[in-house]
C-alpha cells in the first residue's frame, strides 16, 4: 500500500494544476466586443437622431418648422457625417421675438454642435423656438441620413421626410422610409386636426399611407370627403421622394461618350414671405442645373400678377446662374428673396 502512494500524490498534484489553470481562464474578462456578444451581452446601440456617420459633407437644410410665434428652420454643416456647424436660417422676429431669438438661437447652434444630434434640451423661456429648432434640426438630420444611405448601396433604408404642405385646413407633412428603391412605410407627421377635421384625418391619413406604399409613388387618388387632405398628403409625399439622391433606379444617362451623368430632382424648403410662400424645384444633371420651377408661389390679388411676371425670369436666371447667386427682379422684391431661398435649400440637398 505505501508503494502506490508516490503516484497517488503524482495524480493529485497534477489535478490541482489543471484545476487552477481552468480557475484562472475562467476569470479572465472578455476584452473585446466578440467576446461581449458570446458572452450574452450586447453593444450600446446608435444613439436615436445621431448624425450619420457615412462621409457625409456640405451642408444640408432642415424643413421649415412652424411655431406659434414664426418659422424657424436649420441649416448643419458636415463634414464626415458630423455636425460642424449649425445656424439658424429662419427664426422668430418683431417685438419681444427679437430678444429671445437673440438669446437662445446661438446656445441651441452650440448645442447641436455638442450634441451631434437633435436631441437637445430646450432654451429656458424660449420652448416655442427650441422646439422648432428642434424639428427642423431632426429633418436636416433626416436628409444626411438619406445621402448616406445611398452612398452606402440603394437596399439601405432611408427615412425621408417631406415639406410641409399648407392646406385650408392646416399643415400636412408626410414621412416615408425607403429600402430597395420602394417605399416600405409612409406615415403623416403632420394633418389637419380640431373640430371636424379629427374625423377627416382619422379616416384619410391611413388609407393615404396604404396608397403611397402600394403605389411606390405620389402617384395616388384622393380619399372621398378628404380632397384638401388629400392634396396637401401628395405634395408633401412627392417632396419627400424628390429628396431621395439619384441611385441605381433613378439615375439617368445623359451627354454622349462614355460618360454618364447623374438626374436629380430636388424640391427646396418652403420658404415664408410677407406675400405668401415660396418653394422651388429645381432638375440637375451632371452638376448643372438643367430646369427650375417654383412649386409653390405668392398668390391673389396683386400678387397674381407679381408671380406670372417674375417667376419664369428667375426660373431662366436660376438655370443660367447654375446656382442661387441670382438677382431680384424688379417688383418682386420679397418673392424674389423666397425663391433664392428656397434654390439654395433644394441646391444644398445635392451638396452643392
Amino acid at each position: 500500500m505505501r508503494k502506490s502512494h508516490p503516484v497517488r500524490r503524482a495524480v493529485l498534484a497534477g489535478a490541482a494544476t489543471v484545476s487552477g489553470i481552468v480557475l484562472l481562464l475562467s476569470l479572465k474578462p472578455a476584452s473585446d466586443p466578440g467576446s461581449a456578444q458570446a458572452a450574452g451581452g450586447q453593444l450600446p446601440p446608435a444613439a436615436a437622431g445621431q448624425a450619420p456617420q457615412g462621409g457625409v459633407n456640405g451642408a444640408v437644410t432642415g424643413d421649415v418648422a412652424q411655431t406659434q410665434y414664426g418659422p424657424v428652420q436649420v441649416r448643419l454643416t458636415m463634414a464626415n457625417g458630423k455636425i460642424t456647424q449649425a445656424e439658424a436660417m429662419q427664426a422668430p422676429k418683431g417685438g419681444r421675438s427679437d430678444q429671445i431669438t437673440a438669446n437662445s438661437v446661438p446656445r441651441l447652434n452650440q448645442a447641436a454642435v455638442a450634441a451631434g444630434s437633435a436631441d437637445i434640451d430646450a432654451v429656458s423661456g424660449a420652448t416655442y423656438t427650441s422646439a422648432g429648432y428642434k424639428k427642423s434640426l431632426q429633418s436636416a438630420l433626416d436628409k444626411a441620413t438619406a445621402s448616406a444611405g445611398a452612398a452606402q448601396g440603394s437596399g439601405n433604408a432611408q427615412t425621408l421626410t417631406g415639406d410641409v404642405a399648407q392646406t385650408q385646413y392646416g399643415p400636412v407633412q408626410v414621412r416615408v422610409t425607403v429600402a430597395g428603391g420602394k417605399i416600405t412605410k409612409a406615415e403623416a407627421v403632420q394633418a389637419p386636426k380640431g373640430g371636424r377635421s379629427d374625423q377627416v384625418t382619422a379616416n384619410s391619413v391611413p388609407r393615404l399611407n396604404q396608397a403611397a406604399v402600394a403605389a411606390g409613388s405620389a402617384d395616388i387618388d384622393a380619399v372621398s370627403g378628404a380632397t384638401y387632405t388629400s392634396a396637401g398628403y401628395k405634395e408633401s409625399l412627392q417632396s419627400a421622394l424628390d429628396k431621395a439622391p439619384a441611385g441605381g433606379g433613378s439615375s439617368q444617362a445623359a451627354g454622349s461618350g462614355g460618360g454618364q451623368a447623374q438626374t436629380q430632382t430636388l424640391t427646396g424648403s418652403v420658404a415664408q414671405t410677407q406675400y405668401g410662400p415660396v418653394q422651388v424645384r429645381v432638375t440637375v444633371a451632371g452638376g448643372k442645373i438643367t430646369k427650375a420651377e417654383a412649386v409653390q408661389a405668392p398668390k391673389g390679388g396683386r400678387s397674381d400678377q407679381v408671380t406670372a411676371n417674375s417667376v419664369p425670369r428667375l426660373n431662366q436666371a436660376a438655370v443660367a446662374a447654375g446656382s442661387a447667386d441670382i438677382d431680384a427682379v424688379s417688383g418682386a422684391t420679397y418673392t424674389s428673396a423666397g425663391y433664392k431661398e428656397s434654390l439654395q435649400s433644394a441646391l444644398d440637398q445635392a451638396g452643392g
